[in-house]
C-alpha cells in the first residue's frame, strides 16, 4: 500500500463497517456519472408509504441544505413553498443539473416573500395558505417559531434542523441525543426552539446535523482546505492534527429530512445526522487533496495558544474532539448515508470548487503569521 494511502486510511474511524476504496481517479467518475441526476436510495419509496402529497412550507430554501431537501420534496409530489425574504434567487440551477431537471422544479416550487422577523406578516399570511408540514432550516430563535405554531393549529408537522453544537462538551463521546445539553453554548437558541416545541403540543422532529459539507456550502469546511491545497501552500492544523470529528454530506441531510416526513417513529423525537466515519484533521486534509487529485499535503501543527489572530478564524473547526452516533437514525429511520468521506468531497469538489465556484476569496492572513513563526523558530 503507498505511504499516501496507508495515511490516509489510518486517519479515518469507522465504528461498524470496512474502509471504503479510495482509488481516485476511479472514484472521480464513478461519482460524476452516479451524481449527474441525483436522488437518494429508497427516498421514493420511503415518502410514498408515509405520506400523501402535503402542502408544506420551508423556511428558507435558497442556499445549502434547502436547496437540495426541496428538490426531493417536489419530485415527490408535494407542493413546495419557499418564505425567503426574496434578497437571493428563489431557485438556481445546480451544477450537474440537467435543463429539464431544473425547469421541472422552478415550475412547480412556490415563493412567499417575507421577513420571518415580521411575526405579524407570518402568522397572516401562513393562516391564509394553511400549510400541512413546516420545514424550518433557518431559524435560529424560539420567538422565531412561536408565530408560525400560532398561524397553524392544525399543523400535521414541524421539521427542525437543529445542530449537534447543542451537546456540552464532554469527555464521553460519541454523543448521544440523550447526552446532556449547553444551555450556554451559541446554539442555545436551538435548544429553546426544540423545547418550545416539546411544550406546544404540536408533533415535531429535530435534526441535529455534525459538520455539513458539499457542493453550494457557505461554511468554509471543505473549500477551508481546497484553497490551500490549489495554491500548492501548507495546511496548518491546530495542535498534534488527531483530533477526531465528523462530517455528513449534504445530499445525506437532504435525505434525512425526508425520512422523517409523516413517519410515526419520528413524532416528537430529535435524531443525529451525519456521516458514519469519523476523521482526524490529519486525515481530513489528505482526504480533501485525495478528492481533488492534489498531491500529498504537506501539513504543519501549530499551538493556537501561540498567536493572537484577533477575530479571524484559523481554522474552520473546533478545537475538540466532536462526534455524534448516527445509530438512532439508522435504528428508526433506516438512515444510511450514501456518501463516505472521500466519496462526498469528491461529489463537493468536483461540483463546485473544481469548477471555479466558491462561496469565500482565500485569506491564507493566519496561515502566513503562523507559517512565519515556525520559519522562525527553525
Amino acid at each position: 500500500m503507498a505511504p499516501a494511502m496507508a495515511s490516509l486510511k489510518s486517519s479515518l474511524l469507522l465504528p461498524s463497517s470496512p474502509l471504503s476504496d479510495f482509488s481516485g481517479a476511479a472514484l472521480s467518475m464513478s461519482t460524476q456519472n452516479r451524481r449527474r441526476s441525483w436522488q437518494p436510495r429508497g427516498a421514493r419509496m420511503q415518502v410514498a408509504a408515509a405520506a400523501d402529497s402535503k402542502n408544506i412550507l420551508v423556511m428558507g430554501g435558497t442556499r445549502f441544505i434547502g436547496v437540495f431537501m426541496s428538490r426531493l420534496l417536489v419530485k415527490e409530489g408535494h407542493q413546495v413553498t419557499l418564505f425567503t425574504r426574496g434578497k437571493a434567487p428563489v431557485t438556481q440551477q445546480l451544477p450537474g443539473e440537467s435543463d429539464a431537471e431544473y425547469a421541472e422544479f422552478s415550475s412547480k416550487v412556490l415563493h412567499l416573500k417575507g421577513d420571518r422577523q415580521d411575526f405579524d406578516f407570518v402568522k397572516t399570511n401562513l393562516s391564509a395558505k394553511g400549510f400541512d408540514v413546516v420545514y424550518d432550516i433557518n431559524g435560529r430563535e424560539a420567538t422565531e417559531v412561536a408565530p408560525i405554531l400560532e398561524a397553524l393549529p392544525n399543523l400535521e408537522q414541524f421539521i427542525y434542523c437543529s445542530s449537534a453544537g447543542v451537546y456540552l462538551k464532554s469527555d464521553l463521546l460519541p454523543h448521544f441525543e440523550t447526552d446532556a445539553v449547553d444551555p450556554k453554548s451559541r446554539h442555545k437558541g436551538k435548544l429553546e426552539t426544540e423545547s418550545l416545541l416539546e411544550k406546544s403540543g404540536v408533533n415535531w422532529t429535530s435534526i441535529r446535523p455534525v459538520y455539513i459539507y458539499g457542493p453550494l456550502n457557505y461554511n468554509p469546511v471543505e473549500e477551508w482546505f481546497f484553497h490551500r491545497l490549489k495554491a500548492g501552500r501548507p495546511i496548518p492544523i491546530p495542535g498534534a492534527g488527531n483530533q477526531i470529528t465528523q462530517l455528513g454530506h449534504v445530499k445525506d441531510l437532504a435525505t434525512a429530512f425526508i425520512k422523517v416526513l409523516g413517519n410515526p417513529a419520528a413524532s416528537k423525537q430529535v435524531y443525529n445526522i451525519s456521516g458514519t466515519k469519523y476523521v482526524t484533521f490529519d486525515g481530513l486534509a489528505r482526504a480533501c487533496a485525495k478528492a481533488g487529485g492534489f498531491p500529498e499535503p504537506e501539513i504543519i501543527h501549530y499551538n493556537p495558544k501561540d498567536f493572537d489572530f484577533g477575530k479571524k478564524k484559523a481554522f474552520p473547526f473546533r478545537d475538540q474532539h466532536f462526534f455524534a452516533s448516527v445509530e438512532k437514525a439508522s435504528k428508526e429511520l433506516g438512515f444510511t448515508p450514501e456518501y463516505d468521506l472521500v466519496d462526498g468531497l469528491t461529489d463537493s469538489y468536483s461540483l463546485d470548487f473544481g469548477r471555479g465556484t466558491f462561496r469565500k476569496e482565500a485569506d491564507f492572513t493566519t496561515d502566513d503569521m503562523i507559517l512565519g513563526k515556525k520559519l522562525v523558530s527553525v
